[in-house]
């Protein structure tokens, strides 16, 4: 399955809750979805407050999921292409300097 699939499904969900409706309690704006997304975000990092090692995996994989979901979404409601920004960016990325050690990977 790859990203533009996992969007459709994502957006059947979406649909089959009614929330793209244009009376949604939930509207899905590109606004809330940010929100969401930053939201979800945070809930990532509760799984490592007061603690240095992952407990939790499968919490800790749901909310992995829920990060992505909102972020499929929120591209694709701001017509963005998702896959093709990650590549332009992972390309914009292999030019800029880093704090490296001296033994670089090589990028595939």
């Amino acid at each position: 399955m790859d990203i533009k699939d996992l969007t459709e499904r994502m957006h059947l969900f979406v649909r089959s809750k009614g929330w793209y409706e244009p009376d949604s309690r939930r509207p899905q704006t590109p606004r809330n979805l940010a929100i969401s997304l930053s939201l979800e975000a945070n809930e990532v990092l509760e799984h490592f407050q007061w603690q240095a090692d992952l407990k939790g995996r499968d919490e800790f994989a749901s909310e992995l999921a829920d990060v992505g979901l909102y972020l499929l979404q929120l591209a694709s409601v701001s017509g963005i292409d998702l896959e093709q920004a990650i590549l332009k960016k992972l390309e914009t990325n292999a030019s800029r300097t880093w704090d490296e050690s001296p033994e670089k990977p090589p990028i595939p």
